[in-house]
């Protein structure tokens, strides 16, 4: 899984670390998978021929100049988490490694393929301060996944999640189709369209690693990458 970059402190000492929030750990642990992190630094594509899937975590928003547009005063990236979040996008996708975008991930997803972003939900959502409800103060959304999807198939017809919206998806790239919505419109998860031919990939904007309670999205995360590396090519398996 992809990480932060960023000033962190361990004992005594402080200085730029990378990080992923515990949370993401746990839930993949849960659902059957060993974790490995892929800080933002030293970037190489080719790690990704030994892992079974990737998933990009949330974090800071992506810069705007990726999709053709001016910075909102509310926008705030990273230039070095971009490159590398979008390289091994793009690598996965065409590699067909199972892929799971959580949040910025998702937007990282869209941008990478060609979409487009809303930076601040609350000038296109009456109601978005909902999905935010204060600095580090998780919300809830509610959502309806769409017939014959990934989503629908982990979780049903409706489902909740923790979220914490401050960006969202607006033009969705053409490889990708929705398919979950909030009551409001707001995207909550895009995959691969069918025509796309593509492997398991899976884009949601809410933070299913902070339901505890509810690990299916995981899950079925794990299980493709079982499915993936069973279908490796014998050279691919020696290698990993």
């Amino acid at each position: 899984m992809t990480t932060y970059w960023q000033s962190a402190r361990w004992g005594v000492w402080e200085d730029t670390a990378a990080i992923v929030p515990g949370a993401y750990v746990r839930a993949v642990i849960e659902a059957g998978g060993t974790p490995l992190l892929l800080p933002p630094v030293g970037t190489d594509t080719g790690v990704l021929d030994v892992l079974d899937g990737l998933i990009v975590i949330g974090g800071v928003d992506v810069d705007p100049s990726h999709y053709g547009a001016e910075p909102h005063p509310t926008t705030v990236s990273q230039p070095e988490r971009d490159q590398h979040d979008l390289a091994l996008t793009r690598s996965a996708l065409a590699q067909g490694l199972p892929l799971f975008a959580i949040c910025r991930g998702a937007q990282i997803l869209n941008v990478a393929l060609g979409g487009t972003l809303h930076q601040h939900l609350p000038e296109v959502r009456r109601d978005a301060s909902r999905y935010q409800p204060a600095p580090g103060v998780f919300g809830s959304v509610d959502f309806t996944t769409e017939p014959g999807t990934i989503a629908r198939q982990l979780l049903g017809k409706h489902a909740s999640s923790p979220c914490y919206h401050h960006q969202g998806l607006d033009r969705i790239a053409e490889t990708l189709c929705v398919t979950a919505v909030a009551d409001d419109g707001t995207i909550e998860a895009v995959e691969l369209a069918p025509r796309s031919g593509a492997g398991w990939a899976l884009g949601v904007q809410f933070h299913p690693e902070e339901n505890g309670q509810d690990r299916r999205l995981f899950g079925g995360f794990v299980d493709a990458a079982r499915t993936h590396a069973l279908h490796r090519a014998p050279r691919e398996r020696r290698a990993s």
